[in-house]
C-alpha cells in the first residue's frame, strides 16, 4: 500500500497542476472553504480543492478516524450495490482507483474474482484513499451551528465547532455539506410508527441498532427497499425468531428506474434541464422505492422464518404491553420490536447547523408548481439548488450568503439527478462543484486579481542572453552606411 500511495504521489508530481494556492487571504478568515462531512464525498472534494489550487480549506467529521461514513455503522449490505467497475473518488488518476488498490493488497486474480465490492472492504479503500491523498481531517468535530457573517451580502461564516466537550469558532468563505443521506433532512418514520409507539419499540434502518438484544424475538419490518432487506436479513443473522417484512405494494419493484440516469450525459447535465422536466423525471423515479437487489432479497428469504407481505401497508400501531400490535392490510400482526426502513425525508430546519436560516432556504415548493396531479411533498421539500450545488433564497435577491454553501448531500437528487454523494456521482458532480467554488472566489476576489495580474513584472530575460550580440558602429564609421548587396 505505501508504494501505491507513493506510486500516487509520483503522477501528481508528473501531471505538474499543482500550482499551490492562488486564493488571496481574507482578513479575519481562517479558511476559505469548510468541507462537513470526511467520507468518501468530503474527501473527493478536498483532493479536488486542492489540485483546483484551493489549499486554504479544512475538512471536519463527527466520528473517530476511520469510522466516517456509513460503512461500518448503519450501512449492513454484504456488497455495494454499484458494480465494481463503476468510477468513484479518484478523480481520473489511475492508481487511486479501487481496482488499483485491491489488485496492490490481494493481486490482479483475486480482483478478477471479486462480483460486487464487500461493504467492509470499500471502508478500508476508503480509509486507504485519505491517507494516499494527503487530506488532513479533523475528526470527533460536530458543526452545530452556521451564522453569516453578514446577513445583506456574501461575506463568509462563522462556524460553531465542538470537539471533546469543548466550543470554538472559526470562519470560512464557503461551506460544503458533505453530510450524506440525511444531509437535508433525517430519517423519515411514518407517523403509524412514530406518534402511536414509544421510542423503546422501534428503530429505523438508519439507527445504530443492537441486534444482539433482537435475538430470540419476533420483528416487523415496514419498507421494500434494500436497506429494509439488508437490516432483516442481518436481525435473522444474529438471531430473530422471526422478521416479517411489509410491502405496501402488491409486488416488489423490480425495476429501479432511476438506475436510467448512470450515463455520463446524465450526469453531467441533468441540473440544466428544465424544471419541468426535472420534476416529471424525479416523480416517475421515485413513484416507488427503488426496488432491492437480488442477492439482498435472497439474502433475507434463504431464512425459513423471513416472511414477506406484500399489499400490505400498515394502518395503525399500538403498544401492547411492551409490544406491539400492528393492523395491517392483510390482517393483524403482534411483534416484539419493529423497524422502519422507509427511507429519508427533506427537512432543512431539522439539521441544527442550519435551523437559523432555513426558512431562507428556496425549496422545490418555492420555485416550481407542478401540474395538477404531479404533486408530490417530499420532493418538494427537497432544496432547490443552482448549477454548483448551492443554496439559493427562497425569494430572488434575498439571502445571498447562501450561495456560499454548497450542499453536497442527498437533498440534491431533484435538482441534480442521482443521489448527490452516492458513488456514481463523484465523478461527475465533484468537478462541478469545485468549479463553482473557484469561480466564485476568483470573482469575490476581481480587484485583487486584477492588481496581481496587471502589475506582473516578473522578467523572463536578464539581459546576459543577448548583450553580447548586440549590434554596434564602428566608432570611425559615416553616420549611414548601406549594408545592403548591389544587384
Amino acid at each position: 500500500m505505501d508504494a501505491l500511495a507513493a506510486d500516487v504521489a509520483r503522477a501528481l508530481d508528473r501531471l505538474g497542476d499543482d500550482g499551490g494556492n492562488w486564493v488571496p487571504p481574507s482578513p479575519g478568515i481562517d479558511h476559505d472553504v469548510a468541507v462537513v462531512g470526511a467520507g468518501q464525498s468530503g474527501l473527493a472534494v478536498a483532493f479536488a480543492l486542492r489540485r483546483a489550487g484551493i489549499a486554504n480549506f479544512t475538512v471536519i467529521d463527527t466520528a473517530e478516524e476511520g469510522r466516517e461514513g456509513v460503512w461500518e455503522t448503519t450501512a449492513r449490505m454484504q456488497t455495494l450495490r454499484s458494480v465494481k467497475t463503476l468510477p468513484g473518488p479518484e478523480l481520473g488518476l489511475p492508481g487511486l482507483t479501487f481496482r488499483s488498490w485491491y489488485e496492490a493488497a490481494f493481486g490482479a486474480d483475486a480482483y478478477a474474482a471479486v462480483g460486487r465490492i464487500p461493504r467492509t472492504v470499500w471502508a478500508d479503500y476508503v480509509r486507504w484513499y485519505r491517507r494516499a491523498t494527503g487530506v488532513a481531517v479533523r475528526n470527533r468535530t460536530r458543526l452545530t451551528r452556521i451564522e453569516p457573517l453578514d446577513a445583506t451580502a456574501s461575506r463568509g461564516f462563522r462556524l460553531y465547532l465542538e470537539r471533546d466537550d469543548e466550543s470554538r469558532t472559526e470562519t470560512a468563505r464557503k461551506l460544503v455539506l458533505a453530510t450524506g443521506m440525511d444531509g437535508s433532512g433525517g430519517p423519515f418514520v411514518p407517523p403509524v410508527i412514530a406518534d402511536s409507539l414509544p421510542r423503546s419499540l422501534y428503530a429505523h434502518t438508519d439507527d445504530p441498532i443492537d441486534f444482539a438484544a433482537l435475538g430470540g424475538k419476533v420483528i416487523g419490518v415496514l419498507g421494500a427497499a434494500s436497506s429494509a432487506f439488508d437490516t432483516a436479513a442481518t436481525a435473522l443473522e444474529q438471531g430473530a425468531a422471526a422478521v416479517h417484512l411489509f410491502c405496501r405494494n402488491a409486488d416488489l419493484t423490480r425495476v429501479t428506474t432511476v438506475k436510467g440516469l448512470s450515463y455520463a450525459g446524465a450526469l453531467d447535465h441533468f441540473h440544466e434541464l428544465p424544471d419541468a422536466d426535472r420534476w416529471s423525471l424525479m416523480r416517475r423515479f421515485f413513484a416507488n422505492a427503488p426496488g432491492p437487489m437480488p442477492d439482498t432479497v435472497r439474502r433475507a428469504t434463504r431464512f425459513p422464518n423471513f416472511h414477506l407481505h406484500l399489499a400490505a401497508g400498515w394502518t395503525a400501531a399500538r403498544d401492547a404491553g411492551g409490544t406491539v400490535e400492528v393492523e395491517a392490510a392483510d390482517e393483524r400482526h403482534r411483534f416484539d420490536f419493529v423497524i422502519a426502513g422507509t427511507g429519508y425525508r427533506a427537512d432543512l430546519a431539522r439539521r441544527p447547523e442550519l435551523a437559523g436560516f432555513a426558512d431562507a432556504i428556496a425549496l422545490w415548493r418555492d420555485r416550481y408548481a407542478p401540474p395538477p396531479g404531479e404533486e408530490d411533498a417530499g420532493l418538494a421539500a427537497n432544496p432547490y439548488l443552482g448549477p454548483g450545488f448551492e443554496f439559493v433564497g427562497k425569494l430572488p435577491g434575498t439571502a445571498p450568503f447562501l450561495k456560499d454553501i454548497h450542499n453536497f448531500t442527498y437533498g440534491g437528487v431533484v435538482s441534480h439527478g442521482r443521489a448527490v454523494g452516492e458513488i456514481a456521482s463523484l465523478k461527475h458532480g465533484v468537478p462541478r462543484l469545485v468549479s463553482a467554488i473557484g469561480r466564485d472566489l476568483w470573482l469575490a476576489d476581481r480587484a485583487a486579481h486584477l492588481e496581481r495580474l496587471s502589475s506582473f513584472d516578473t522578467p523572463d530575460l536578464t539581459g546576459e542572453e543577448y548583450v553580447h550580440a548586440l549590434w554596434r558602429p564602428p566608432v570611425d564609421s559615416p553616420p549611414f552606411r548601406n549594408t545592403e548587396t548591389p544587384t
